[in-house]
């Protein structure tokens, strides 16, 4: 039996097996097409056969907290009843579905999107600290816009008490598992970064203290939900700018650091992830978005979100730099993934620039004279997971899962060229953009390829 196609436990969950959608923006909102858009989003790829589906981020309050237009709000317990609908399709599939909780604290849209900030006057920005200087020199010079309200030590407890109350929903509803956004820029990584937390209460001033934000988070969870799998991202902030610019952040050895403890704090899986300690092109990698950012029909979009033209080319403009300066390089967590699958013994998930099955099936290492349960030596991960490449193929497990790897090695058709994320601003849907893929996933589906699991 192939590597991929072992079953995995997380948690006491069966997984049926190794492959995993990654959480992505699904735009989704919580208006009345809400579930119905989640559907139509996440079951084809259960359809193709993928054993764990994570749904993208979710918020865990009711206002502010959005790190981006038309993310999905999980706070209202009879609104998440309605997503059992979602978790019923995914069920029916044979697939497992875990939610991502998330808040953006300091990353949230009342920090940077210009229009969204106008609507909302009156909305802070949850802050573990004072913004560090760097993001109030952005400030004073308008390009971002931060009105910060530090987090009192009650106030921590609150939040961590909601993150509960929306995994306890989410399990009522259905769902499999819970997944945390403990990375890309949000309050979770906000809370461990010794670049954004110099907190001198029980939730900062020392490695353990930063740790302890998760700690609650997993008691709350766990009195309220139960003993649900409890998955979260681990970063590592190697790719942010070096001294003096950025003297205090997280090094890979932090990282695995991290993921020891909480691995003993009772954490079921772990997703490691290099991330800088600001959103760029450190977390997604890959081509300058030329084709999304020349699209002349999302320009007045782009300057309501950005706060003009002048704001729109200057984004554009780092943007630029930024892709030369983060070019892509397949399974680029691959050694931090490895670094952290030796020091605990709960599965460790990896993503980021993973794009064939050949890729996986080393990531995932030999499999001679291995049970399907046994925990592979060698290996760098127990799962492996990708993220808009589901955009660029909605059914893509259909083409990675029950193939032959020493005659076929499919890899996926997602150019990683980044149309798909930078109309999202906007609030518009993850979709592939670029026509030569588009065409050529058409040519895929006319010959019946993404049908061949759901035909046997």
């Amino acid at each position: 039996m192939a590597t991929l196609e072992a079953p995995i436990e997380i948690g006491g969950l069966t997984v049926p097996n190794r492959l995993y959608r990654a959480p992505l923006l699904e735009c989704a909102g919580n208006g009345p097409d809400a579930v119905d858009t989640l559907i139509d989003d996440l079951e084809p790829a259960a359809e193709s056969g993928v054993g764990l589906i994570c749904q993208g981020a979710t918020i865990v309050r009711g206002e502010g907290g959005c790190a981006a237009p038309g993310m999905t709000r999980v706070h209202d317990p009879d609104f998440v009843a309605q997503l059992s609908r979602l978790t019923d399709r995914i069920h029916d599939h044979g697939s497992r579905i875990v939610v991502q909780l998330e808040h953006g604290g300091l990353r949230s849209m009342e920090t940077w999107h210009a229009e969204y900030r106008e609507e909302h006057p009156d909305l802070e920005q949850l802050a573990v600290s004072n913004p560090p200087w760097q993001l109030r020199a952005l400030d004073r010079v308008g390009f971002l816009e931060y009105d910060p309200h530090v987090l009192t030590t009650d106030e921590v407890y609150d939040l961590a008490a909601d993150f509960g109350r929306a995994a306890a929903n989410a399990v009522e509803a259905g769902y499999d598992g819970i997944h945390l956004a403990g990375a890309n820029m949000g309050i979770v990584q906000q809370f461990l970064s010794p670049f954004y937390n110099r907190r001198d209460d029980e939730f900062g001033g020392s490695p353990a203290a930063r740790l302890e934000f998760l700690a609650v988070v997993h008691d709350e969870i766990r009195e309220r939900a139960g003993d649900v799998p409890l998955l979260t991202k681990v970063p590592a902030e190697t790719p942010a700018p070096p001294s003096p610019v950025v003297r205090r952040k997280l090094s890979l050895a932090d990282g695995v650091e991290i993921a020891r403890r909480l691995e003993e704090i009772g954490y079921d899986a772990v997703v490691p992830v290099q991330t800088s300690v600001v959103w760029d092109m450190s977390i997604i990698r890959g081509e300058y978005p030329d084709r999304a950012w020349n699209n002349e029909a999302l320009w007045e979009e782009y300057d309501a979100a950005f706060g003009g033209s002048t704001r729109r080319r200057l984004v554009s403009l780092a943007n630029r730099v930024q892709s030369l300066q983060y070019d892509f390089e397949a399974a680029w967590n691959e050694d931090f993934c490895r670094r952290v699958r030796e020091q605990v013994s709960v599965p460790v998930l990896a993503e980021g620039g993973i794009r064939g099955r050949g890729e996986m099936d080393r990531l995932l290492g030999p499999n001679e004279g291995a049970d399907d349960g046994d925990r592979r030596e060698g290996a760098a991960c127990d799962m492996v997971g990708m993220a808009r490449p589901f955009y660029a193929e909605p059914r893509l497990g259909a083409r990675l899962l029950e193939t032959d790897s020493e005659a076929e090695s499919p890899r996926v058709l997602c150019e990683s060229c980044n149309n798909c994320t930078v109309p999202q601003v906007t609030g518009a849907p993850g979709i592939c953009r670029t026509p030569d893929v588009v065409r050529k996933r058409g040519e895929l589906e006319r010959a019946g390829v993404y049908d061949r699991l759901e035909s046997e």
